[in-house]
């Protein structure tokens, strides 16, 4: 028989998730789905037993001692050493949010997601897709600490994505909001109209020449980078592996001293936590603060492990296994204005939106494909340009920042990370770059 756990915890979450796509004017789905699912994890004389079982099993203390008693059974077959942090336990308060989505019905989501796609219609617009997602979570956390706490949570949001073609050349406009702040699809037909818009204007755009040359980063890329580059390189799993850039850094200049990256979980955006999914509290943790590696993002496992962080920073989607994950992530404010930043480039490029892209946070390179961008001549925007991405090494990169806007904007959206999806938010303020590597040319 196995001994009585070192520790363990209980976390049961009971959700809603409502989806509705429209393709071109015909309603794709529309609908609620239900789950309920719970997940124990007892730590024995080696490793984690973890087991998931549907969340109606947790019931009576004798029901929740038999769960902990099969996941210590499991934790038999582990064979590695494995030790946990003690750390604080909190939950911040749940923000107050405008009017619940949960307080109105399918038939009126639809009908107001059909004029949002009607407003993306449009000269050369061959196509509208509206797509629409509402989830709402009751969570219940114990642990042996005799920690104990539930918190509900509703997030929606929406996007719109428009292709226009004209002359064999296709390109597409997208827009999209997701909160926690309460419905946000009434009235919104300017971001559709948006959509549009981008999507004729592409038409007429040149594709970008790739070369070495000084670059403005808008504050959805400059996010994407902060996240993407800086923020999975911190990870504390990452790092205990092997697979960051950022091993050994803690303490080390890695970029210039404008530069600081956040990850917040604390704060009340798309990616908040009002604790995170092993009861552990959240609090800012300044990843980079003025150049220099400060910390890396822990769950109580790496936090032992590793050290030099904070934990708070673990995750996971309802029935799975919390891991290390981010938050809010973002770049600091920083002195400049905008206007400074485009004087101080002088000749370049201005780079604005994502298309998606990879990083390899081990080897410390990246490749981000922008949505658009402008040409930037003597201080001034000038003509679109398409097909243009940002590549580089990580920490040359931050090396190469040498102003920080002060219009610091969020993004929010999800991470994908070990077969799970999480809410997050990312972004940053204008960032200018020396000598960035855009279009994908040749590094030499």
């Amino acid at each position: 028989m196995p001994s009585e756990p070192r520790y363990y915890d209980i976390r049961r979450v009971k959700g809603e998730v409502t989806q509705i796509d429209i393709d071109n004017g015909r309603v794709e789905q529309a609908g609620t789905s239900f789950y309920d699912k719970a997940t124990i994890r007892a730590l024995g004389d080696l490793g984690w037993g973890v087991l998931s079982v549907s969340g109606d099993k947790i019931g009576t203390e004798d029901c929740s001692r038999k769960l902990v008693a099969e996941a210590m059974t499991a934790s038999l077959i582990t064979n590695e050493r494995v030790d946990i942090a003690s750390v604080p336990s909190k939950i911040h308060g749940i923000p107050k949010t405008g009017e619940d989505p949960r307080n109105v019905g399918i038939e009126e989501k639809v009908a107001i997601l059909q004029d949002l796609e009607k407003a993306a219609a449009g000269e050369n617009i061959v196509s509208r897709r509206v797509t629409y997602i509402e989830k709402a979570e009751e969570i219940h956390f114990i642990d042996s600490s005799g920690n104990e706490y539930r918190y509900e949570l509703c997030r929606c949001g929406f996007s719109v994505l428009a292709v226009a073609s004209r002359g064999g050349v296709v390109q597409m406009g997208y827009e999209r909001d997701h909160t926690i702040r309460g419905l946000n699809i009434r009235h919104r037909q300017d971001l559709a109209r948006e959509s549009a818009h981008r999507a004729n204007s592409l038409l007429d755009a040149k594709p970008a020449k790739g070369g070495k040359m000084h670059a403005i980063l808008d504050p959805e890329l400059g996010g994407v980078f902060a996240h993407e580059a800086v923020g999975h390189a911190a990870e504390g799993d990452l790092v205990r592996e092997g697979n960051s850039v950022l091993i050994g850094k803690i303490g080390q200049t890695i970029g210039t001293p404008v530069i600081t990256i956040v990850d917040d979980p604390s704060l009340v955006e798309f990616g908040f936590c009002p604790m995170d999914d092993e009861g552990s509290a959240t609090s800012r943790t300044e990843i980079i603060k003025g150049g220099v590696m400060n910390s890396y993002l822990h769950s109580k496992e790496t936090l032992a492990r590793v050290g030099d962080g904070i934990s708070g920073h673990c995750r996971g989607m309802a029935g799975e296994i919390p891991i290390v994950r981010m938050s809010n992530t973002f770049v600091e404010n920083g002195e400049a204005s905008y206007e400074e930043i485009l004087e101080s480039c002088k000749d370049g490029i201005l780079l604005k939106g994502s298309r998606g892209g990879q990083v390899d946070p081990g080897r410390g390179m990246f490749q981000f494909n922008a949505e658009y961008g402008y040409l930037v001549e003597g201080g001034e925007c000038t003509s679109m340009v398409r097909d243009v991405s940002l590549s580089g090494e990580i920490l040359s990169t931050l090396h190469a920042v040498e102003l920080v806007g002060n219009d610091r904007e969020l993004h929010p959206g999800y991470c994908g990370k070990g077969g799970q999806t999480v809410p997050v938010t990312d972004g940053a303020p204008h960032l200018l770059l020396r000598d960035a590597i855009v279009g994908g040319c040749d590094v030499s």
